[in-house]
């Protein structure tokens, strides 16, 4: 097998046709830009008493959701798990299902 006979071949493949994975796009998770919703400009600030939006971070089962899945930075998701383990310590927030009444 020859190398240069080989590579162009693959410029050609790469720029005329597309790859298997690009043409199965019924993947909800295609090409989207994740983005920490708590670094942008007048995002709403992580605190333990605002409930509400805790539980948008916490299954039904109450557990933490993964920033992989939220989109949430590292450091944001810190300081968010802090804040729902300091809620649920202080029984704002319970432990194991998602409900709270207001």
């Amino acid at each position: 097998m020859n190398i240069k006979n080989f590579q162009p071949n693959l410029i050609m493949k790469k720029n005329k046709f597309k790859s298997r994975r690009e043409e199965k796009s019924n993947s909800p998770f295609e090409n989207k830009r994740k983005f920490c919703p708590f670094s942008l400009p007048n995002s709403p600030k992580i605190d333990y008493k605002d409930i509400r939006l805790l539980s948008r971070y916490i299954t039904e089962k109450g557990k933490i959701i993964p920033s992989r899945i939220t989109g949430v930075s590292k450091k944001k998701q810190k300081e968010l798990s802090k804040a729902i383990k300091r809620a649920r310590f202080l029984s704002l927030i319970s432990y194991t299902n998602k409900s709270y009444s207001q």
